[in-house]
């Protein structure tokens, strides 16, 4: 019976071990706190969990008050996708912005004063970058999160990005795995599907991937995408052909695997996030994320008497779940001991993203200086992972040099006529967010040059491909580092 018991007790914080889940409140409740004491060895934190650095400082601190090596894990990827500044925008430029610069040691300085911030604030683990080639311009939770289109690109700028970050002692996270960019669904709402083959997967999707695991990634996350060529039942997150066989056996990986949010309707509204969570641990990933959606303790209790039961059951062998809460624990020493590398003399630069996102910039046609102008956003729904709580666009910034200067924010339905009522005899700046996916958004806009052919057109996600207006500023980004830029380029500064 002793036996027996101690048995139970090891595989259930074993279970406690392998779950990062999220909670409510910018201080850490009780439920968390305790659970954290009986084996919980990450959290995630979300913009829910913030209001400033120094609350963020003193809200890890006090989950370290349960044990010294808890990990806190964000998705602060810079750019559009930013929990730091959730609400006043990043700081940071995205990964198309870096991209679009191909300067490799100007993203290892980005990624390194990004990972600055996030150490200073107890954050030890980043669900970030993002590695995928965004082969598919019409993909809709991707785009500007991607280094680019060209494969060699998006790899020697995510071994940079993780070598920056981890300079800072903060692990990086690499996804999605095995590469979500050539999809045209959202796996937050349904299973997106990769129909290649694999000699297009090798040379392609997989290489940032390879370029992350040499440059030394710590964590690698699967993404809930179905890959017949790898697997025709499976998402990438359930597969043992694709987590095991090709990232651990193949690739040669030996870090921790983390599961993409498993409240995503590609994995609950498929499998449940109990059955998905069992299957993705046997199937050899080591962390279950969860939290985005469903951040309460009986989630947490949900998950891991699930995996209890599975091992019971025989469903799910123990030593896989041993073997999964290792490596949670591995990490977790890795990053109380983690010192971050010292910086070279005057290379700590506060306005290293404003830097970056300057030189992002692409403008076609002549500015001339305006006065007061009027800034119309044609504003899509934000996909979830960026989340709509965020601002973007140029107005701001924009009003704040050329005083005057008016706004409104124009959403699916409008058209070029409203914006002309609403701008008067004002020059229009039209700002726009992927246009080349909102039939809605590309004829309004096509509408006010015609009517305007002075309009200055300022495109924030995936460059058009032809440019528009007579003037045309492409960002590669919506961070409000990237509005800035474009601001500057407006007013002439």
């Amino acid at each position: 019976m002793t036996v027996l018991a101690h048995r139970t007790d090891t595989v259930t914080r074993d279970a406690l071990a392998v779950l990062q889940p999220g909670f409510e409140g910018t201080t850490a409740p009780d439920w968390l706190l305790r659970r954290v004491g009986e084996g919980l060895t990450a959290v995630g934190l979300f913009g829910r969990n913030i209001t400033s650095p120094e609350q963020l400082a003193a809200l890890t601190a006090q989950l370290r008050t349960e044990r010294d090596d808890v990990l806190v894990a964000i998705d602060e990827e810079g750019g559009d996708v930013t929990r730091l500044e959730v609400r006043g925008g990043s700081s940071f430029p995205g990964n198309l912005a870096l991209g679009a610069v191909d300067d490799t040691d100007l993203t290892r300085s980005v990624a390194r004063e990004l990972g600055r911030r996030l150490a200073e604030c107890g954050v030890n683990l980043n669900w970030a970058p993002s590695a995928d080639v965004n082969s598919n311009p019409d993909n809709p939770v991707i785009g500007v999160r991607s280094f680019g289109a060209d494969t060699h690109l998006a790899a020697r700028h995510t071994a940079a990005y993780v070598q920056g970050l981890q300079a800072a002692g903060v692990a990086a996270c690499t996804k999605h795995f095995p590469g979500h960019g050539d999809t045209n669904v959202d796996s937050h709402h349904a299973l997106p599907r990769i129909d290649v083959d694999l000699d297009t997967l090798q040379a392609r999707e997989l290489v940032p991937f390879k370029a992350a695991i040499e440059a030394g990634t710590k964590a690698v996350m699967s993404a809930h995408i179905l890959v017949p060529a790898l697997d025709p039942t499976r998402p990438a997150t359930l597969s043992p052909q694709i987590l095991t066989g090709l990232l651990r056996g193949e690739l040669g990986y030996e870090g921790l695997i983390v599961t993409d949010g498993m409240e995503m309707h590609a994995i609950a509204g498929t499998y449940g996030i109990e059955r998905g969570s069992v299957l993705a641990i046997a199937a050899g990933a080591d962390a279950i994320c969860v939290g985005g959606g469903l951040a309460d303790e009986a989630t947490v209790l949900r998950l891991r008497d699930a995996l209890v039961a599975a091992v019971r059951e025989g469903a799910l062998p123990e030593e896989r779940l041993a073997d999964a809460a290792a490596r949670v624990r591995t990490l977790a020493a890795w990053t109380r001991g983690a010192r971050p590398d010292a910086q070279p003399e005057g290379s700590r630069a506060s306005g290293i993203g404003l830097t970056a996102a300057r030189r992002a910039v692409l403008v076609t046609g002549s500015t001339k200086p305006l006065t007061a102008p009027y800034v119309a956003t044609l504003a899509p729904v934000a996909n979830i992972a960026v989340g709509d709580e965020t601002p973007w666009g140029v107005a701001a910034e924009l009003a704040e040099l050329l005083p005057g200067t008016e706004a409104g924010v124009f959403p699916e339905g409008s058209g070029a006529g409203d914006v002309l009522a609403a701008a008067g005899d004002r020059t229009v700046v039209a700002v726009v967010r992927d246009a080349h996916r909102h039939p809605w958004m590309t004829e309004a806009l096509d509408a006010l040059v015609t009517a305007r052919p002075d309009t200055v057109v300022v495109e924030m996600g995936l460059p058009m491909a032809a440019s528009r207006g007579a003037v045309y500023i492409a960002t590669h980004g919506a961070s409000r580092v990237c509005g800035r830029a474009a601001a500057e380029v407006i007013a002439g500064v």
